[in-house]
């Protein structure tokens, strides 16, 4: 970060060792730093932050601290002894897939005798159904996490996610409210890219310059939506 970027603690939280972690101010990052910066991160994924902090994103929503620092603390060690991310990553996820069964999530969406959940177990609330038939819904973060993708973060739709229900939408709802508008920008805008034939890989590299020019000129925003059909 440079000088004349403010600092984005918010609140010092728990030491785990040597490390101490800090909730931060993730909109401020993707605004201003990093369009990437998900949930949590440490130093060897985001060389921003400083080599003995864990930063984990303010949650709107559901309190999934513990997992994110059980992963960090595997990604970090891993790293640091040389193994590249995407290797890292794999067991890290391990090591929070396992917390997130201790702690019984799975177990709530597959109630009355299924083995496997439902995608519509997750939704929380419509958030709007759009002309063209495509629905918008606030899922419940953490039970993505735990029950279907433990990378899911802001945001994915059909086209990407086999889970989420054909024609729908998913805004994660541990992004705060205000900065919900930027991530359904970014979905709409890919799923509309991915549905004229666009793979993902384009669709998402063009959608992500799309979020950050509009995080950085917030009075496009509105007409930006609209050109998504967000009308």
């Amino acid at each position: 970060m440079t000088d004349a970027l403010k600092p984005p603690y918010l609140e010092k939280d728990e030491r785990r060792g040597e490390f101490q972690v800090w909730i931060v101010d993730g909109p401020y990052i993707r605004g201003h730093v990093d369009e990437e910066f998900t949930n949590f991160g440490q130093h060897y994924r985001f060389p921003y932050i400083p080599e003995k902090e864990f930063w984990i994103d303010r949650e709107a929503q559901h309190d999934e601290r513990r997992f994110f620092v059980d992963h960090l603390l595997v990604e970090h060690r891993l790293m640091a002894a040389g193994m590249p991310y995407e290797k890292a990553i794999v067991l890290a996820d391990q090591a929070e897939r396992t917390e997130r069964r201790k702690a019984g999530d799975v177990r709530k969406l597959t109630h009355a005798g299924r083995q496997l959940p439902d995608g519509k177990d997750v939704h929380e609330r419509l958030w709007k159904r759009l002309e063209s038939g495509l629905s918008v819904w606030i899922v419940n973060g953490r039970m993505v996490r735990s029950a279907f993708d433990i990378d899911f973060t802001e945001g994915g739709h059909d086209y990407v996610y086999e889970f989420v229900p054909e024609n729908e939408v998913w805004i994660d709802d541990a992004i705060e409210e205000a900065e919900r508008p930027f991530v359904l920008l970014h979905e709409l805008h890919e799923r509309n890219r991915m549905a004229a034939g666009w793979p993902y890989s384009r669709a998402h590299a063009e959608s992500s310059k799309v979020e950050v020019h509009c995080r950085h000129h917030p009075d496009e925003l509105h007409d930006a939506l609209a050109a998504e059909g967000w009308a």
